[in-house]
C-alpha cells in the first residue's frame, strides 16, 4: 500500500522573537536576539537572562475557560489559531472528527505550580487555587487546542523533554498515515520563565551567563525561554483537494535513545535517529542541504552534535549550512522544535539559511558551517530539524519541498 504524504499547511508560533510566525522568520534573518535581562521576581536567582514573550493577544480565548489555563495553554491556543488562519481551516470548512491535536511540553504549567507554592507556603493561605491541577497538568495544552477548535480525532499531550516538539509532529505524521485523522495540529509549548524552573535549572549550573553562543569557543550554556509553535500537518490529498497552501513535505521522521545517561548525550543515539530519518525519507545524505542543529550552547551537547553529524553525513558534513536559531529565541525547552520548524520550512521556501548569533571564536571540535552571525543565501531542496533530550530521547525530521 502507498504511503500517505503529509505536508505542512500552516505555522503559528510565539516567543521572544516575536508574536507571530511571519515576525519570528524575520527577525531571524536579521540575526536579531530576543534574549534579555529577566522581568519577574527574581528572588535569590543568580540568573538574569532569559527569553520572555512580551506580549500577545489572546483575546479571542473564552473569558469562561481562561481561568482554567495556565500559561503554556495559552501560548499553545494562539499559536495554534495562527497556524489554522494561514492554513485557510475556518470553523465549519473541515470535519472535526477527522481532525485532531498532538502539542509537546517539557514540563507543565509552571505558572500555576509557582503560584500554588506562594499563595501556601509564602502567603499562609489554607489551600492553592482549585483550578492548579487542569492548569499544571502536561497534557491540558493539547486540551485546550481540541476544545477551543472542537477537534475530536485523536488528542493527547507528549513529553519527551526537549524533544517534545520534535516526537509530536512525528506522532501527528503517523496518525494522518495511519488514517485516524486527515488534519493534525502539531507542536509544542513550554513556559519554563518562572522562578522554580530557572532555579533548579540554575542549579545545574548549564545556563549561560552572558548569551547564548552554540558552537563557539567560549560558549557557556543555554538560554531558558518561553514559546510555542504549531504546525497543521495534512494529508497531501486532502490539502490539494481544498487548495490549501503547501508549505513543505514532511519527508520522514526519526526517533531514537541513547540508553546511556539520563543527561550526558552520546554520539551513537543523536546519529541512530538522523539515519533513520533520512532512510524514512528516501534521502541521501548529500540530499539534505540545511540542518536546524539542537545546538543549545553547552559545552558537551555542540561537540557532540557536530560528532554525530560528521558520523552521518561522511564527507558531505563540510557542505552542510547549519544553524542553532536558539542563539536568538533562547532554548524553550518542548516547545524549541516547533518554533524551530519556522527555520526550516522557510530556508526551504525562501533560500535563506538563518544564523547563529553570538558566535566568537571557531572550536576545533565544532568544525561544520555554522553559519556565523549573519544569514546567508542558499538554495536547499531538503531539510532536516535535530532535538535530542534529556534522558537520551532523539527527535529529527527531514522537510523537503513539494
Amino acid at each position: 500500500m502507498t504511503r500517505k504524504r503529509v505536508v505542512i499547511t500552516g505555522l503559528g508560533s510565539v516567543c521572544a522573537l516575536g508574536p507571530d510566525s511571519d515576525a519570528i522568520w524575520r527577525a531571524m534573518q536579521e540575526g536579531k536576539c530576543g534574549l534579555g535581562p529577566l522581568g519577574f521576581d527574581r528572588r535569590d536567582l543568580k540568573t538574569d537572562l532569559g527569553g520572555e514573550i512580551d506580549s500577545f493577544d489572546d483575546s479571542a480565548i473564552d473569558p469562561k475557560i481562561r481561568p482554567s489555563m495556565a500559561r503554556v495553554s495559552d501560548l499553545a491556543v494562539i499559536s495554534s489559531a495562527e497556524a489554522m488562519a494561514n492554513s485557510a481551516l475556518a470553523p465549519g470548512s473541515f470535519n472535526p472528527d477527522r481532525a485532531g491535536a498532538i502539542v509537546g511540553v517539557a514540563v507543565w504549567g509552571s505558572d500555576a505550580v509557582d503560584q500554588a507554592y506562594i499563595d501556601v507556603f509564602l502567603e499562609g493561605k489554607k489551600r492553592a487555587n482549585i483550578l492548579t491541577v487542569p492548569q499544571a497538568m502536561p497534557g491540558a495544552a493539547a486540551g485546550h487546542v481540541s476544545m477551543h477548535f472542537n477537534l475530536r480525532a485523536p488528542v493527547f499531550g507528549l513529553t519527551s523533554a526537549c524533544a517534545s516538539s520534535n516526537h509530536a509532529i512525528s506522532a501527528a505524521v503517523d496518525q494522518i498515515r495511519l488514517g485516524r485523522a486527515d488534519i493534525m495540529l502539531a507542536g509544542g509549548a513550554d513556559t519554563p520563565m518562572t522562578y522554580g524552573i530557572v532555579k533548579v535549572w540554575e542549579t545545574m549550573r548549564v545556563l549561560a551567563r552572558a548569551a547564548c553562543r552554540p558552537f563557539s569557543a567560549d560558549r557557556d550554556g543555554l538560554v531558558l525561554a518561553d514559546g510555542a509553535g504549531i504546525a497543521v500537518l495534512e494529508e497531501y490529498e486532502h490539502a490539494k483537494a481544498r487548495g490549501a497552501p503547501i508549505l513543505a513535505e514532511v519527508a520522514g521522521c526519526g526517533s531514537s535513545a541513547d540508553a546511556t545517561d539520563i543527561v550526558s548525550p552520546s554520539v551513537e543515539g543523536p546519529a541512530a535517529a538522523m539515519q533513520a530519518c533520512l532512510e524514512e525519507a528516501g534521502l541521501n545524505a548529500a540530499d539534505i542541504g540545511y540542518i536546524n542543529a539542537h545546538g543549545t550552547g553547552t559545552k558537551a551537547n555542540d561537540r557532540i552534535e557536530t560528532q554525530a553529524i560528521h558520523s552521518v553525513f561522511g564527507a558531505h558534513a563540510g557542505n552542510l549550512s547549519v544553524s542553532s536559531t536558539k542563539s536568538m529565541h533562547g532554548h524553550a525547552l518542548g516547545a524549541s522544535g516547533a518554533i524551530e520548524l519556522i527555520a526550516c520550512v522557510n530556508a526551504l521556501n525562501h533560500g535563506v539559511i538563518p544564523p547563529t548569533i553570538g558566535y566568537n571564536t571557531a572550536d576545533p571540535e565544532c568544525d561544520l558551517d555554522v553559519t556565523p552571525n549573519k544569514a546567508v543565501e542558499r538554495k536547499v531542496d531538503a531539510v532536516i530539524s535535530n532535538a535530542f533530550a534529556f534522558g537520551g530521547m532523539n527527535s529529527v525530521i527531514a522537510l523537503t519541498k513539494v
